[in-house]
C-alpha cells in the first residue's frame, strides 16, 4: 500500500493541508488533510488536481549555460564568478535577486541572508510585492509591525463579514466554503461584497457594492465619519489603546454622503445600508485582498479599513478584525525572513540601526545592508538603465507578471548577466537567461510555508528530485560558498536552516517584536520531519501562543498604541478621452499565476480555455462588439487580443481581463504588458486594477477551432490560444485574411508532412457559408480536427475534445468528428462548470429541466459543486436562468 505523505498545497495563501499518496503506476492520489486546521479536508479545484500537474514533459532537468548542458559545478562557479566580478567592479548595488512566494521559507531565508548580510545590499525583492506589499505597509503604519491580528476561525464567528476587493469564491475557495458553511448554520451572519464586478462571490452576499475603481478609501473614510456620528465608536478603547483619532476623524470630515457617492459610484441607499449594518454589528471581520492592495493608494485603503476597526475596538477578539488574505502559498513566510527589499529577517526593520546591528551580530555578517533596496518595479527599471548588471530570478515569471511587461522583457534581453532558477524549461522569462538552474518543484521540495493566518506548515517531499534538480536553498548556499562565505552557509538540510531562522526570531527578543518561533530553534531532525502545523508566536519556553494579536492592545509601536492614519481625498481618475475604459486584472477560478502548473491539467483548462475580456453590454454595444468576438485591448504601454465576454456582471466603463495567459499559451494575451509601471508611494505595489484602455473589434477573415494530438504549430496565425486536453491540445485561432489552402494549413498545424500517407484526412466544405471542416486519422486514432468559418466557430468543443479517447474504426464515427457533433451515445457536456467532477453546463441544464431546482439537488444528481464548491454560484445562475425562461 502506498505511503501517504502530509504536505501543504502549492497554490494560494490559505495553506491547505494535502494528503499525497504515490501510486504503483506512477500517479499520485491527492486528498485534503482532514486534520489540518486551515482546511479540515477541503480542497479547491486546483488543489484537487495537483496530481495532474506532476508530469516531467516540460521540466528543466539539467543546468545550462548559453543553452548548453553543463555540470552543476560549472554552472554554480559561473554564477559566483560573475556576481563577484560585478560586485568588485560596480559595487554591491549592481546585483539583485528577484524571488517568489512560491519558494519555501528556508529558501527565502538563505537568499536574504546572502544578499543583505554578505553581499551587503538590500536589492532582493519578491513577486509578493505584487500582491501584499500594501497590506504590509498598512499594518506597519497602524500596528508598528506587519501583524495579521486574526484567524480563519473569525470568519465563522463573525456576525458580519465584509469582503473588500476579494473574489473569495475563486481566489480563496476553501475560505469561501468555510464562510458559506458558517452562514448555512447561522443565517443571521451577513456578508457584504465590495467589488466593481459581480463575481462568483456575490452569490453569498446580502449586499453587493459595485464600487468604482479605487473608491475604497472614500468608502471607508465615510464609514469612519458615520461611525462617529452614529455614536458607534468605542471611546474607552480609543483613549486607552490608540493615537491620532482626532486627526483621522478631521480628515474624514470631508467624506459626507454626497462626496462618497460621487467617488465610489454607489447609490446612496446601498452605501448607507452598509454603514448602518457595520455600525450596528459588533462582530465584524473585513477581509481584503488584491482589489485593495493593487493600487496607487493601496496602503491608504488598508489604513482606511483598519481605522474603522480601531475606532470601534473591533480587533483582537473572536469574530472581529481586519484580515488580509494573501495570494501565494508562502507570501507570509517571505515576510517573516525579510523577503522584501525594505525589510529585515524576523520582522525586524531595515531602517532601524539597532535591528541591523542585531541581525549582523547573529549572522556574523561581514557587510550589512544599511538602506532599503530596490522594490520590484524599481529593480527592473534599474536593470533597464544599467544600474543592475547581474540578476538572479527564482521561481517566478516577471516578463508576464510585472507591469509594463514588454519593457521588463527588453531589460532582461539587455542585462549583461541573468540567472534563472525554475522548474520549467520554457517560460517567457527563462528564455532570457544566461544560466538556467533546475529547481525542485512541489512534491520534491522539503521545508515550511506560512499561510495567511500565521500558521506554519510543512511541505514534504513524496517524489524523488528528477534529473539534476536541486533545492533553491542548496543552489544559493553553494554560490555563497564559492563567493567565499562557506562557513556561514554550511547547511546540510532544510531543518538546519529552519533552526537558524527560529533562533534569530528569538535572539534578543524582549517581547517588542511580534515574530518569535524560538520554541523551535533546537528542534531535532525527527521532530522537524513530523512537525505539525502551528501558529506563531511560539516563544521559547512559553505556553502555546494566543490565537489572536492585540486582544488587550499591546501594539508594536514605541508607545504601545495603534496609530490612526489621517487620509486625504486621493482617488485618481485614470481613464481619459484617448483611453476611456478602465482595465481590471485578476484571476480565474481554475488557473494560477502564469499557468506553469495549472496549464498542465486538462481538467483545469476546461473551465476557461481561452483569455477573455468581460465587457458590460452598454460598452459592447457602443463599440459594436458582440459576444465571442475577438477584441484588441490597448493601453499606452501595450496591447492584447482576447475573446469578448459580454456580461452585465461587469461594471459599465470597466473591463476585466485575467492575468494568467503567457506567450506559451496565447499569441497576444500578456495582460501585464498593458499595466503602467506606477506604484503606491509607500508600498511599491503596482496598480493592476485601474489601467486606462481602449477596445476595438479584432477583424479576422477566418476563425477556427482545432484539436491536435501534439502541441500545434501556430505559425501564420494572427490569433491563437492553447489549452491542454485529455490526449492532446485544443486551440482557438484566427487569421486576418481568408485561409489560403486549407489542407496545407491543417497539415502544418498538426505538423504532418505533405506526403505523409500514414494519415487519412476527411474534409467537408460549404463554400457559400465559408465553413471548412476536416479531421485526420491514423488507423483508429484521431490525430486532430479543424473547424474554420468566417464567424466565430459554433462547434461542440467539449464533445470534439473528448474524441481523443474514442476509437474511430468506422466511417460514421469519423464523419461525426468532421461534423463536430455527437449523437446520443455521447452527448455534448458543454463548457465545463464543475472542474472537480468534469460536469458541463449542458449536463447541469438537463438536470435542472428534470427537476433539480436547487444547487444541492444538482449536487446529489451530478456531484457538481460538492467538492470545493467554487462552482456553486455558476450552478445557481443556470438554475435561475431556467426559472426565468420557464416564467416567460
Amino acid at each position: 500500500m502506498a505511503e501517504t505523505i502530509r504536505t501543504t498545497c502549492a497554490y494560494c495563501g490559505v495553506g491547505c493541508g494535502v494528503l499525497a499518496a504515490p501510486q504503483p503506476d506512477g500517479s499520485v492520489a491527492i486528498a485534503g488533510d482532514p486534520d489540518h486546521p486551515a482546511n479540515f479536508g477541503r480542497l479547491c479545484s486546483k488543489g484537487s488536481a495537483l496530481g495532474e500537474t506532476l508530469a516531467l514533459d516540460d521540466r528543466l532537468l539539467h543546468p545550462e549555460i548559453g543553452g548548453r548542458r553543463v555540470s552543476w559545478d560549472d554552472a554554480l562557479g559561473t554564477v559566483a564568478d560573475r556576481f563577484r566580478e560585478t560586485i568588485d567592479r560596480y559595487g554591491p548595488e549592481s546585483v539583485a535577486f528577484y524571488v517568489s512566494g512560491q519558494i519555501l521559507t528556508e529558501d527565502y531565508y538563505v537568499a536574504n541572508k546572502l544578499m543583505k548580510g554578505f553581499i551587503g545590499a538590500a536589492n532582493i525583492d519578491t513577486n509578493s510585492r505584487l500582491c501584499m506589499a500594501s497590506s504590509v505597509a498598512g499594518h506597519k503604519r497602524a500596528f508598528g509591525s506587519d501583524t495579521v491580528p486574526g484567524t480563519y476561525e473569525d470568519l465563522e464567528l463573525a456576525d458580519l463579514v465584509v469582503l473588500a476587493g476579494s473574489n473569495l469564491a475563486w481566489c480563496h475557495p476553501v475560505l469561501y466554503q468555510r464562510l458559506a458553511a458558517a452562514r448555512e448554520k447561522r443565517p443571521s451572519l451577513k456578508v457584504v461584497l465590495i467589488d466593481p464586478r459581480r463575481t462568483a462571490t456575490a452569490g453569498i452576499a446580502d449586499l453587493h457594492l459595485a464600487i468604482a475603481p479605487d473608491g475604497d478609501t472614500a468608502l471607508f473614510s465615510g464609514l469612519l465619519r458615520h461611525l462617529f456620528e452614529a455614536d458607534a465608536t468605542d471611546g474607552d478603547y480609543i483613549d486607552t489603546h490608540t493615537s491620532g483619532f482626532d486627526e483621522a476623524l478631521a480628515a474624514a470630515a470631508c467624506f459626507d454622503g454626497a462626496r462618497v457617492a460621487a467617488e465610489t459610484g454607489l447609490a446612496r441607499e446601498d452605501m448607507e445600508t452598509f454603514y448602518r449594518l457595520f455600525a450596528a454589528t459588533e462582530k465584524v471581520v473585513t477581509v481584503y485582498s488584491q482589489g485593495v492592495n493593487q493600487s496607487v493608494r493601496g496602503t491608504d485603503k488598508v489604513n482606511a479599513i483598519i481605522n474603522c476597526h480601531l475606532a470601534t475596538g473591533r480587533l483582537g477578539q473572536p469574530g472581529m478584525g481586519p484580515f488580509s488574505v494573501t495570494g501565494q502559498p508562502n507570501a507570509m513566510g517571505g515576510r517573516e525572513v525579510g523577503g522584501l527589499a525594505n525589510m529585515l529577517a524576523a520582522h525586524m526593520a531595515l531602517e532601524d540601526p539597532g535591528h541591523r546591528a542585531l541581525v549582523q551580530r547573529f549572522w556574523n555578517a561581514p557587510r550589512m545592508a544599511d538602506k532599503p533596496g530596490l522594490k520590484a518595479v524599481e529593480m527592473f527599471n534599474a536593470v533597464a538603465d544599467g544600474r543592475i548588471k547581474a540578476i538572479w530570478i527564482m521561481a517566478t515569471n516577471p516578463v508576464d507578471s510585472l507591469p509594463d511587461a514588454d519593457a521588463v522583457a527588453q531589460a532582461l534581453r539587455d542585462c549583461p548577466f541573468v540567472v534563472v532558477s525554475d522548474v520549467v524549461a520554457k517560460t517567457d522569462t527563462i528564455r532570457h537567461a544566461d544560466v538556467k538552474l533546475p529547481s525542485t518543484g512541489w512534491g520534491e521540495k522539503d521545508g515550511t510555508v506560512t499561510n495567511s493566518e500565521r500558521r506554519i506548515s510543512r511541505q514534504r517531499a513524496f517524489l524523488p528530485a528528477p534529473g539534476e534538480a536541486r533545492a533553491d536553498w542548496w543552489q544559493l548556499a553553494e554560490v555563497a560558498r564559492r563567493m567565499g562565505f562557506g562557513e556561514a552557509f554550511a547547511y546540510g538540510t532544510a531543518a538546519d536552516i529552519f533552526r537558524e531562522h527560529a533562533a534569530l526570531s528569538a535572539f534578543e527578543n524582549d517581547g517588542k517584536r511580534d515574530f518569535d518561533i524560538g520554541a523551535y530553534q533546537d528542534v531535532p531532525d525527527a521532530d522537524y520531519r513530523d512537525m505539525r502545523p502551528f501558529q506563531w508566536p511560539q516563544g521559547r519556553g512559553a505556553q502555546p501562543a494566543q490565537k489572536r494579536f492585540f486582544t488587550n492592545g499591546g501594539f508594536f509601536t514605541a508607545d504601545g498604541r495603534a496609530r490612526f492614519v489621517a487620509l486625504r481625498p486621493s482617488r485618481a481618475a485614470m481613464a481619459d478621452e484617448a483611453f476611456p475604459l478602465t482595465l481590471n486584472t485578476g484571476r480565474v477560478r481554475d488557473h494560477w499565476h502564469t499557468m506553469t502548473r495549472t496549464g498542465k491539467s486538462p481538467r483545469l483548462s476546461a473551465h476557461m480555455a481561452e483569455p477573455f475580456a468581460e465587457i458590460h453590454p452598454e460598452d459592447a454595444a457602443q463599440l459594436s462588439i458582440s459576444d465571442a468576438d475577438l477584441v484588441r485591448v490597448e493601453s499606452r504601454h501595450g496591447a492584447a487580443v482576447v475573446r469578448a465576454l459580454v456580461t452585465a456582471r461587469q461594471r459599465p466603463g470597466s473591463v476585466f481581463v485575467p492575468m494568467h495567459w503567457t506567450a506559451e499559451f496565447a499569441a497576444l494575451a500578456r495582460v501585464c504588458a498593458l499595466v503602467a509601471p506606477v506604484t503606491d508611494p509607500l508600498s511599491g505595489q503596482p496598480a493592476s486594477k485601474n489601467v486606462p484602455i481602449r477596445l476595438e473589434r479584432f477583424e479576422a477573415g477566418c476563425y477556427g477551432f482545432a484539436i491536435c494530438a501534439r502541441r500545434p504549430n501556430t505559425e501564420g496565425l494572427d490569433y491563437w490560444a492553447l489549452a491542454r486536453a485529455d490526449g492532446g491540445w485544443r486551440i482557438e485561432l484566427a487569421v486576418r485574411e481568408e485561409m489560403p489552402e486549407h489542407e496545407t494549413f491543417f497539415r502544418r498545424l498538426l505538423e504532418l508532412g505533405r506526403n505523409d500517407d500514414s494519415a487519412e484526412i476527411l474534409a467537408y466544405r460549404d463554400a457559400r457559408r465559408g465553413d471548412h471542416r476536416m479531421a485526420a486519422f491514423e488507423d483508429t486514432r484521431l490525430l486532430g480536427a479543424l473547424y474554420l468559418s468566417r464567424t466565430p466557430v459554433a462547434v461542440a468543443r467539449e464533445w470534439v475534445t473528448g474524441q481523443f479517447s474514442e476509437s474511430h474504426a468506422d466511417p460514421r464515427s469519423r464523419f461525426l468528428v468532421v461534423a463536430g457533433r455527437g449523437k446520443t451515445a455521447r452527448p455534448d457536456a458543454g463548457a465545463t462548470v464543475c472542474s472537480c467532477f468534469g460536469i458541463g453546463i449542458n449536463q447541469i441544464a438537463a438536470a435542472v429541466r428534470t427537476g433539480c431546482t436547487t444547487v444541492e439537488a444538482v449536487g446529489r444528481s451530478l456531484s457538481a459543486g460538492t467538492n470545493c464548491g467554487s462552482c456553486r454560484a455558476e450552478i445557481k445562475e443556470i438554475i435561475d436562468a431556467h426559472r426565468l425562461q420557464a416564467a416567460e
